[in-house]
């Protein structure tokens, strides 16, 4: 099932935000949704078939969690693939500099890339699936290779309130 259909109801988004906290067994979903276990059953089955929820059995007793992978995969799918030809030794920011659509600024004596497609944001590289220790400005390219953008974007994953007592 596509993790965009699966995320169509109301009921479920509430659903997958409540498992992504924290781990739920099915009654206690359906009584904090105010559904009823058969219904929420049903909608835990989709977001199951969409690889959102995980269930773990204990006995009679099913407990669910949410997966954020597959929402990430969906996202990581929509992405553009671009192909530029670059000599050898030239760094992963020269060769995006090629690419239409990339901005890059500099900030000091630094250069960065702010924008991909107009979306501004700060964004970190992984080359061949590896991220490198250097930023992009520094890491030479030897051979052909697989460069991947990705966009630090502001998701909360925890909040923390901090109280300083004097």
């Amino acid at each position: 099932m596509d993790v965009f259909t699966a995320l169509g109801s109301d009921t479920r988004r509430r659903m997958f935000t409540l498992l992504l906290q924290r781990e739920y067994h099915i009654t206690g979903i359906a009584r904090v949704l105010g559904i009823s276990v058969p219904v929420a059953a049903k909608h835990v089955k989709v977001l199951e078939a969409a690889g959102l929820v995980e269930c773990r059995r204990f006995g009679r007793t099913l407990v669910l969690r949410g997966r954020f992978e597959p929402l990430y995969h969906a996202l990581d799918e929509l992405a553009g693939v671009h192909e530029v030809r670059v000599s050898t030794g030239t760094t992963v920011l020269e060769a995006l500099k090629k690419v239409a659509g990339v901005r890059v600024e500099r900030k000091g004596d630094m250069e960065y890339v702010t924008s991909i497609d107009g979306e501004d944001g700060l964004y970190i590289y992984e080359v061949g699936g590896e991220f490198p220790e250097v930023g992009m400005h520094r890491y030479a390219l030897s051979r052909s290779t697989e460069v991947v953008l990705k966009k630090l974007v502001p998701v909360r994953r925890k909040v923390l309130r901090v109280r300083v007592e004097e």
